[in-house]
């Protein structure tokens, strides 16, 4: 008796632990190669004759214990007694611990391991342990690469079921957790959670607040040793080290990691031949030629490519700007908008020409100069053919087709192509005149310095030359009258 009650009886070969001596010999047969029982119907093996019953069941479709709720058929009796339980709501297994109730003694089992720590499930490769063999499986993603779920819409793939349905309301835009303070709703639990620290005293003090503020001021006290990139969350610096000192779980992972550094380009464009370091980044730009558009706002309808630009543009129905400049508190939808506004305080100028060294504050700006080295005019009229350098000048040059003047002048209601062309014409409204005339007048007073005789203004009929543009006109008017004057000798 006292040896078949001995606890913690380890298996040698997995260590596994056993409250009685049976069982333990029970569980040393699975090691053998030696299979005691054979279905002679689908030819699997079980080591024990009880379980080959049971399974016997699954092939004549005798299942002898029912459900008398769900009319759901079982065919063990232990099984239909743990379901009964979703229907009683009897949890008759107790955590001596915690108290906590269970409807099953392995749930009861599985957490015990809360408390005690175990963790039997241990990662062939990385040696990671796990409290239950679910999270082993899952983890065992993380080394294969296998992602089994996928959406059926964009094709992105996850290693969790979990993550699938959390990832479908990016589409659907679904937001089923809602706070019961300020009625705002969230995609997911864990974003309701870290909302509802808001509501609560403690937020207003914790570290959580002084982290969050650093959105609005910009801070990033956390500073890269070795390369002085800067973050505002510790987690992110971390993270950021291991891109100098890191190690990987999988081959694929370090892989990935070395095209940083080696800049190799594997994967290619069928369309355009631009190469990428990463597979996901091909992704992307290929909607670049198909058009698809997989995330969509729920207010306009406007798509977008790319996940992240849908919150951006999502400000732009609600006006939040959370993003401040520490400086003059101008406010901005983007933190990469806040960073490139900061240029103009700091006058860091970090993209340099490498013809040049003429030096820009922002990387589309030195794009653009580029262009005046190369030639380059990517932006052509549809219409005459004409090429330009920018953007925004096509823009404008499409309107002296169109005769679209979409600038107003909001005092005599004048319309002007471009906003500079209204800009100018305004100062003729408040009497402020403009760069170009100052210069040309500075340029003519010098001009008749210098040459003291110069008369710049000259007739088309006489080819007489005038000093100011007024003695000019005057000067036209005599040419108009003589014109007047032969008509009417000719008509006598």
């Amino acid at each position: 008796m006292k040896a078949r009650n001995v606890r913690n009886q380890a298996c040698l070969v997995c260590k596994k632990s056993f409250q009685k001596a049976g069982n333990l010999r029970r569980h040393l047969i699975t090691h053998t190669e030696k299979k005691q029982t054979e279905c002679p119907i689908c030819k699997k093996n079980f080591v024990q004759a009880d379980s080959l019953q049971r399974h016997l069941l699954t092939h004549i479709k005798e299942i002898p214990y029912e459900c008398s709720v769900w009319k759901k058929g079982f065919s063990g009796l232990v099984k239909l007694q743990g379901h009964m339980r979703t229907h009683t709501g009897e949890r008759p297994f107790e955590c001596s611990v915690c108290k906590k109730s269970f409807r099953r003694a392995s749930h009861l089992g599985r957490h015990m391991r809360t408390h005690t720590g175990e963790k039997p499930y241990e990662c062939s490769i990385c040696q990671k342990s796990f409290s239950q063999s679910d999270s082993l499986q899952v983890h065992m993603r993380t080394h294969t690469g296998e992602k089994p779920y996928h959406c059926s819409i964009c094709k992105k793939s996850f290693r969790t079921a979990g993550s699938l349905p959390a990832h479908m309301r990016t589409h659907t835009r679904e937001k089923p957790f809602r706070c019961s303070v300020c009625k705002k709703s969230f995609c997911t639990a864990g974003h309701l959670g870290r909302h509802m620290r808001t509501h609560t005293e403690s937020y207003s003090q914790s570290e959580s607040l002084k982290v969050h503020m650093r959105t609005h001021t910009g801070e990033k006290p956390y500073h890269c040793s070795i390369c002085k990139k800067s973050f505002g969350v510790a987690g992110s610096l971390r993270a950021h080290m291991r891109t100098h000192t890191r190690s990987f779980c999988t081959a694929s992972h370090l892989g990935r990691h070395m095209r940083t550094h080696t800049g190799e380009k594997p994967y290619e464009c069928s369309t355009c031949q631009k190469s990428f370091s990463q597979s996901d980044s091909l992704k992307v730009h290929m909607r670049t030629h198909t058009g698809e558009k997989p995330y969509h706002c729920s207010i306009c309808k406007k798509s977008f490519r790319i996940a992240g630009s849908l919150p951006a543009h999502m400000r732009t129905h609600t006006g939040e700007k959370p993003f401040r400049c520490s400086v003059c508190k101008k406010s901005f939808r983007r933190a990469c908008h806040l960073g490139r506004h900061m240029r103009t305080h700091t006058g860091e100028k970090p993209y340099e020409c490498s013809i040049c060294q003429k030096s820009f504050s922002q990387s589309a700006h030195l794009q653009v100069h580029m262009r005046t080295h190369t030639g380059e005019k990517p932006y052509h009229c549809s219409i005459c053919k004409k090429s330009f350098s920018i953007a925004g000048s096509l823009r404008a040059h499409m309107r002296t087709h169109t005769g679209e003047k979409p600038f107003r002048c909001s005092v005599c209601k004048k319309s002007f192509r471009t906003a500079s062309h209204l800009g100018r014409h305004m100062r003729t409204h408040t009497g402020e005149e403009t760069f170009e005339l100052k210069t040309n007048v500075r340029r003519c007073s010098s001009l008749r310095r210098d040459a003291g005789t110069l008369k710049p203004f000259k007739c088309s009929v006489c080819k007489k030359v005038f000093g100011a543009e007024s003695s000019l006109l005057s000067h036209l008017i005599e040419h108009t009258r003589e014109k007047r004057h032969s008509m009417c000798k000719q008509v006598q």
